[in-house]
């Protein structure tokens, strides 16, 4: 589903990353750790073909970073659903209307549009927040509502950059047991996280980075 073909990339005054290679595969629920500033963004980034390498090459979906066209990235990005830490959340529509937004973004009709926004608002235990603000949701619900806008256009994988970050403990653990029900629907997740305590024994592989390599996966 993805991989990293000795990746390099280069900031001006800040690290980026080092040689970096690895792989998710396409039913796979993978952590990436390390701390502040050794390139975990950066690689969330480098899938999401927001930034491209200065070495090496990116694989997403069988779409290589060295052989895509700029008009062709936005086919790349269908496949992937992101979750931020800061939710990313439009302030002045409902919850309904940013899980549908990037529905009507690829022009999906709009009796089918509120049909899987609702099936997935249901899915994720939401449904009764549909028009309720973002300000009106705690926490762990926005995180809820960025899932859900994740997953509504059914991607390959889901991209979760520090996810808990915002969360208390309680909304930090019941928000991995929703990715891991995710991944066992057949949707790939790679998450960033800088709390190793809150993904161990859990089963799934970690790899850590540091100062833009990676040390172990």
């Amino acid at each position: 589903m993805i991989a990293f073909n000795d990746v390099s990339y280069f900031f001006s005054k800040e690290i980026g990353v080092k040689d970096v290679s690895f792989e998710i595969s396409h039913d796979e629920f993978a952590f990436l750790i390390g701390p502040t500033g050794s390139g975990k963004t950066t690689i969330m980034r480098l899938i999401y073909m927001d930034l491209m390498p200065d070495e090496g090459f990116v694989t997403v979906g069988g779409i290589s970073s060295n052989k895509i066209k700029k008009r062709k990235i936005p086919m790349v990005r269908r496949k992937i659903g992101m979750v931020f830490q800061d939710y990313h959340l439009l302030s002045d529509r409902n919850i309904f209307e940013n899980v549908a937004l990037p529905l009507h973004m690829v022009g999906i009709r709009r009796d089918e549009v509120r049909e899987r926004v609702m099936n997935m608002l249901n899915e994720l235990d939401i449904e009764e927040k549909e028009k309720k603000k973002p300000f009106e949701l705690s926490g762990g619900e926005q995180q809820r509502v960025c899932i859900a806008r994740a997953l509504v256009k059914e991607p390959e994988v889901i991209l979760a950059d520090e996810p808990t970050g915002n969360l208390d403990p309680v909304a930090a653990h019941d928000l991995i047991k929703l990715l891991e029900n995710v991944n066992n629907e057949g949707t790939a997740v790679f998450m960033v996280s800088h709390n190793y305590n809150l993904i161990k024994n859990r089963g799934h592989r970690i790899l850590e980075i540091q100062m833009g390599e990676i040390q172990n996966q």
